[in-house]
């Protein structure tokens, strides 16, 4: 299976059994660049491993091709609850160490001597991979309310101020991004997500909102009433003049320009 400009193109006929739903669990085989639901770059390195779900809108998107053997795994026989299955799905594990490097390497057998034993054999080492893996989803999924835990404390929320700030100061940076942010306060992109998830926003949303309401208050000052719009949206990190301008009036109700006028007036 390969994944080239985010869409699905299967290699190999993938046998129509049953009417289960099933998880899919992508082997990576060479190295690729994957953006997630939070637009956040992912590198994937060989023999990392990639959980997809064919009925949930995907949580991962490939701007070049993704070369990878894919497992089809049945939900029942992991006993995934809907809300389990949908903070797996998208998750990617790193195949070069702990449970994720084990898991891995059994698969990369299953995939290269089916061939070569017996059925016997190749069921015994499917059921050792399906246990295996449920292993690995018990602990990813424990590992993800831990997390989550973390971010109400009053060292999570003493955090998320100070990342609130930075954020401020940053506002004019072009090249502010969740990576940027979780780098400069040597936290993981993923923990940082958790921490504006935790009240009720985005990393994205909150950003574009704070340079939003620095542009509407630059237009608004006189000494910037012969300042263009689009000079306005450069100075506070907006690459886009077309994109301001409907983010501007997706948020206030009108187009930057005509806030503006009524500043003026």
């Amino acid at each position: 299976m390969s994944m080239p400009l985010g869409h699905i193109h299967v290699l190999t006929e993938i046998p129509a059994t049953g009417n289960g739903r099933y998880l899919y669990l992508g082997r990576v085989l060479s190295e690729s660049t994957a953006i997630s639901g939070d637009g956040d770059e992912i590198c994937l390195e060989r023999s990392d491993l990639v959980f997809c779900d064919p009925a949930r809108p995907p949580s991962l998107r490939f701007d070049g091709a993704c070369e990878m053997t894919v497992f089809r795994i049945s939900r029942q026989r992991l006993a995934l609850s809907e809300e389990d299955l949908g903070r797996v799905t998208g998750m990617v594990v790193r195949g070069d160490s702990g449970l994720g490097a084990i898991v891995s390497d059994v698969l990369v057998t299953l995939a290269t001597e089916a061939d070569a034993h017996g059925a016997d054999v190749i069921g015994q080492l499917t059921r050792s991979a399906v246990d295996l893996l449920i292993v690995l989803v018990m602990e990813l999924l424990q590992a993800e309310t831990d997390l989550s835990a973390s971010t109400t404390t009053p060292g999570g929320r003493e955090m998320l101020n100070q990342i609130r700030a930075y954020i401020d100061e940053q506002l004019t940076d072009p090249d502010l991004s969740p990576r940027t942010i979780a780098r400069a306060h040597h936290i993981s992109v993923r923990y940082l997500h958790k921490l504006f998830q935790s009240h009720g926003a985005t990393v994205g949303t909150w950003v574009r909102q704070r340079r939003l309401d620095s542009c509407r208050t630059d237009l608004s000052r006189t000494f910037n009433r012969n300042t263009t719009v689009a000079a306005v949206a450069r100075r506070w990190g907006f690459s886009s003049p077309a994109h301001f301008s409907r983010s501007f009036k997706e948020a206030y109700g009108m187009t930057p320009r005509e806030w503006q006028s009524l500043a003026a007036s």
